[in-house]
């Protein structure tokens, strides 16, 4: 048994509960480097406890539509931005929080030149690239020696959904 879950296209507002949406709108907001690069400044609100912020790389085998969701996870320490390090979208899955449980899921198609970044106890999918390579720049909370605290909760569905194809 699984239920349906439909794709939607990614959106500022429609992401915004679940976290940010970073992309280049409009002007930006200084020139820099001989007036050869423009800035976006502070696209993403970073947000963690403890440890300390870090930049690691992930490299994720892509994967396909439809798409079975079993399991969600989120961080309760910190939030955690994918960068895709490709010209290519990537799929997105977040839910809200019902009672310590993730609620329905949403399911977001971003584009090339999208990255997202979750809010500290967001529910979320796995990393799901749906084209080769599936190397992105993750930047999230790092632990530190000592630190025994646990940023990581998964849920498993009893029930999957199943994340279709576009129409």
């Amino acid at each position: 048994m699984t239920r349906p879950l439909h794709t939607e296209p990614m959106t500022r507002d429609a992401f915004a509960p679940f976290g940010d949406l970073m992309q280049i709108e409009g002007e930006p907001d200084v020139m820099i480097n001989q007036g050869m690069c423009g800035r976006y400044h502070d696209k993403a609100h970073i947000d963690f406890d403890g440890g300390r912020m870090g930049v690691s790389l992930f490299n994720a085998t892509p994967r396909a539509l439809p798409y079975t969701l079993d399991m969600m996870e989120r961080h309760p320490l910190g939030c955690q931005a994918f960068v895709p390090m490709t010209q290519h979208g990537f799929l997105v899955i977040v839910a809200p929080d019902e009672g310590g449980k993730p609620g329905t899921p949403r399911a977001f198609l971003t584009e090339a030149g999208q990255a997202i970044n979750f809010h500290r106890n967001t529910w979320h999918g796995v990393l799901t690239p749906l084209h080769a390579p599936g190397l992105f720049a993750v930047i999230d909370r790092i632990a530190t020696e000592g630190d025994a605290a646990d940023n990581l909760e998964e849920h498993w569905f009893d029930t999957t959904w199943t994340v279709a194809k576009p129409e």
